[in-house]
């Protein structure tokens, strides 16, 4: 499926965003894409190893240019990495899409960041990083959200019937 997303997912690490796109996809009849994925395929390398070998700044440059090829080129489900809307050229070219923030708060991410390995930005103290980068990144979710949706005490199909249900009420 080719075109803009249907619906582009953001918000901090552990929210969800996978899973719940994968549902909506799956509800949608559409496709599902992670840029997090896509940097990962084009690296053959894990986001952890990107990080560790490479360092932050090739990573958030290769998420940049992948954000931008998926919002070019995937007509269904979007999922962006946590710190996507970090680069002010992502957030402007979110501006013509329906952006869906999902949100959870501190006590939510406690018991879903974990030991943070897979997330390069968590890997020590996992809710005291998390909680700093909400803190930085707050303001910018909500800069390209269009909905937004709690996901705190859902499931992921609550979640995904939330997020059908704030989309009705946005225009395409």
């Amino acid at each position: 499926m080719t075109g803009p997303p249907l619906v582009v997912l953001v918000g901090p690490a552990g929210v969800g965003k996978s899973t719940v796109g994968r549902l909506l996809a799956e509800r949608l009849g559409a496709g599902y894409r992670d840029t997090d994925d896509d940097v990962a395929a084009g690296r053959g390398r894990s986001i952890p190893e990107i990080f560790a070998e490479e360092g932050e700044a090739v990573f958030r440059d290769l998420e940049r240019r992948a954000v931008r090829r998926a919002l070019a080129g995937h007509g269904g489900v979007l999922a962006l990495g946590g710190g996507a809307v970090v680069d002010a050229g992502t957030r402007a070219l979110l501006a013509a899409h329906r952006v869906v923030y999902l949100t959870m708060g501190a006590g939510e991410a406690a018991g879903r960041v974990g030991g943070g390995a897979a997330r390069p930005l968590l890997a020590a103290d996992p809710l005291r990083r998390w909680s700093e980068l909400m803190e930085a990144r707050r303001d910018l979710y909500e800069e390209v959200a269009t909905a937004v949706v709690p996901t705190d005490g859902r499931s992921p199909g609550e979640v995904a019937a939330a997020v059908l249900g704030a989309l009705a009420r946005v225009a395409p």
